[in-house]
């Protein structure tokens, strides 16, 4: 019996080997390396650095800018995507909403396009001269403004982007919470006299709560892996003010072939990423208590 259990797992386990396990142990071993273009041409050029190129990387302000523009992100991005998605969901919801299934997929709808096709689109919208959002606010005597060419609104434009690009999954997620909230319990607080804001703040919240947590920790990480939006709108720009952990790791792999930094930085946004929902976890376990 127990060795058929072995032969139904062993498939499995043999992928997760093969297509996670095995990747990281590399890609760990690399960043103890100075693999580089060198190296590609011949194994014989591959040294063993040991840390040294985690310390390069921490001495090097580009990545402090990269992690500064990566935690502004986050600390923007999530709060707006998360607010967004529970408001959405608190609305489809309510009974006086019309053509719920047509919103549904309306909202649903750019969760599943390509983020490169959209990305380019949005580039367009807030093009200087040409796009749609300069020309409305020069409609209300507004002057336009460089969205993508301005350090000061690249980020804020892109985290608008991301926001709109997958508030849409976090908000299907919440819609199923909620219909598991209890009707009785809207129902004792109307006739307590309750008004909508006191039910959304005794009622919905602690009932989403479980929920809002796995959605912080799912976002949060997604987040942190912030590479497609600046690579696509801004390549990084303006004055490296959108340039993210993930762009810098691109960029010492695949455009300067530093593999064993990129690997590095890799491994240095992996263990951010665990502090940061460690963190989260811990809070969690506060409120509860």
């Amino acid at each position: 019996m127990m060795k058929a259990g072995i032969g139904f797992v062993l498939p499995g386990l043999a992928v997760i080997g093969l297509f996670f396990v095995a990747p990281v142990l590399i890609g760990l071993a690399l960043s103890l390396t100075d693999f580089d273009l060198y190296a590609l041409v011949s194994l014989k050029n591959l040294r063993f650095v040991g840390l040294s190129n985690y310390w390069d990387m921490l001495q090097q302000p580009l990545f402090w800018k990269a992690l500064g523009n990566t935690a502004y992100f986050v600390a923007v991005g999530v709060p707006l995507s998360i607010g967004l998605s529970l408001w959405m969901a608190v609305l489809l919801q309510s009974p006086l909403a019309r053509f719920k299934p047509l919103l549904r997929t309306a909202l649903f709808a750019p969760v599943v396009t390509t983020l490169v096709a959209v990305a380019v689109i949005w580039r367009y919208l807030f093009h200087t001269r040409y796009g749609l959002v300069n020309e409305a606010l020069q409609t209300i005597g507004l002057n336009p403004v460089d969205w993508l060419g301005d350090p000061h609104w690249a980020m804020p434009t892109i985290i608008l982007f991301a926001a709109w690009k997958n508030f849409g999954g976090n908000m299907i997620i919440f819609m199923a919470a909620l219909q598991a909230v209890p009707t009785d319990l809207y129902e004792a607080a109307d006739l307590d006299g309750a008004r909508s804001w006191m039910k959304f703040r005794h009622i919905t919240l602690p009932s989403l709560a479980p929920t809002l947590f796995f959605v912080a920790v799912l976002t949060t990480a997604g987040y942190f892996q912030l590479f497609a939006e600046p690579y696509v709108m801004t390549q990084g720009g303006p004055l490296q003010s959108t340039v993210s952990v993930l762009y810098l790791m691109y960029d010492q792999g695949f455009k300067w072939w530093n593999l064993g930094q990129a690997s590095a930085v890799a491994f240095l946004l992996f263990g951010l990423i665990v502090v940061v929902t460690r963190g989260l976890m811990r809070m969690a376990r506060t409120a509860e208590a």
